[in-house]
């Protein structure tokens, strides 16, 4: 009796063992997760105060970017799920996130477990305190060569040193949004961001209408965002929408003669900007 016991016991043993290892095997048939495109756009708010966060799923097709309806997509902070959201006809999922602490605070959005597609895109939630001192900060002032996408050497330096002792930063890209998928230019520009180590900010994506950065501003200050005083910017038109507010501008690099309004201070280059603020 002690044998079959013996024996029943060292039976049950493999058998657990095999349904371990089976069951962490992929079933026979299941079909592979396809590849997706997720974007999401950054927000902006202060610590304690609810904000939306807005993503955009696109699968590819022929070339064609096509949205994705139906899909599951988690918030996620630190590994931890947070929030889910569906997406709707357009691809678009919406979720609510109340930061508790001030800072620039890093969360992902990924495609669930059970879709069938798979994807998952970074974004920056800005809590930042009203009476923390913004910068604004032009894309072009920062892209040394346009056709290669590179920056100036020192620019990411020198706005580190100011974003860790001052300002918190507005990185302020001008571009057409893509015709049904949104926030491609936020989730390039972000990439762009961490790949050359610039310091964390909140990217704010504008079209291409001369009038877009001052309503902005003015819907930033509406909202209790009045420390937003200076801009670093390239072009003339940057620099007239914060000088026409009575607010402060700084162009770099040094622009041909006759470029910079009256009233706008010029670095020649990025290590004197910090001289000029």
């Amino acid at each position: 009796m002690r044998c079959f016991l013996s024996f029943c016991a060292s039976t049950s043993l493999i058998l657990i063992t095999l349904n371990g290892l089976l069951g962490a095997l992929p079933l026979a048939g299941a079909e592979p997760k396809v590849p997706a495109q997720l974007h999401v756009r950054d927000a902006l708010t202060s610590p304690g105060r609810p904000v939306v966060i807005e993503a955009a799923l696109a699968v590819e097709t022929s070339g064609t970017e096509h949205p994705a309806a139906g899909e599951v997509l988690e918030l996620i902070q630190e590994g931890r799920p947070l929030a889910s959201a569906q997406t709707d006809s357009a691809g678009r999922a919406v979720f609510q996130y109340t930061p508790k602490v001030r800072g620039s605070v890093s969360l992902l959005v990924r495609t669930s477990e059970t879709s069938r597609l798979s994807a998952e895109a970074a974004t920056t939630v800005a809590a930042w305190e009203h009476r923390a001192p913004l910068l604004a900060v032009e894309w072009s002032a920062m892209i040394a060569d346009p056709a290669e996408q590179t920056p100036f050497p020192v620019a990411a330096d020198e706005l580190g040193k100011l974003s860790q002792f001052y300002f918190n930063l507005i990185y302020v890209v001008t571009e057409q949004e893509a015709a049904g998928m949104p926030f491609t230019a936020d989730s390039r520009a972000r990439r762009w961001l961490a790949s050359h180590k610039f310091p964390a900010g909140y990217v704010l994506v504008l079209p291409p209408i001369d009038t877009a950065l001052g309503t902005k501003i003015d819907e930033l200050r509406s909202e209790g965002w009045t420390t937003l005083k200076i801009g670093i910017g390239r072009s003339r038109k940057f620099a007239e929408a914060f000088l026409q507010r009575r607010l402060e501008a700084v162009m770099v690099p040094e622009p041909p003669p006759g470029e910079a309004p009256k009233k706008a201070k010029v670095a020649k280059e990025w290590i004197d900007v910090r001289k000029k603020l």
